[in-house]
């Protein structure tokens, strides 16, 4: 069984027991965090698919880990006005374990 889950403005498939980097989502490591909007669903009873999102599912996951992407580096500068910026940014991301996926009831 494996769905299609959306967080954080993009788009995963995933499955039990799977683990998954995401956007940062607010929580503490061992919480248990449900992940509400499931566009698609594919399980013993065939295929599920949302319009947009599949009503009564979700899936169901466990904070990992709460880390930082890899350093992005940029310079910008204007010509002939000794104008020079440089700066940096590391993304925080978030470790899910994949606990459980649920199907709604009518499935």
């Amino acid at each position: 069984m494996y769905a299609i889950v959306k967080t954080g403005g993009k788009q995963y498939r995933v499955s039990e027991g799977s683990m998954l980097v995401v956007e940062k989502i607010e929580g503490e490591i061992d919480t248990d965090v449900n992940l509400q909007e499931v566009m698609m669903l594919q399980g013993d009873n065939g295929l599920l698919i949302g319009a947009p999102l599949v009503d009564g599912a979700h899936v169901e996951a466990k904070i990992v880990e709460q880390v930082k992407g890899p350093k992005i580096n940029s310079i910008t500068f204007k010509p002939k006005k000794n104008i020079r910026r440089r700066y940096g940014h590391r993304q925080p991301l978030t470790k899910l374990q994949i606990t459980a996926i649920v199907a709604p009831e009518s499935a």
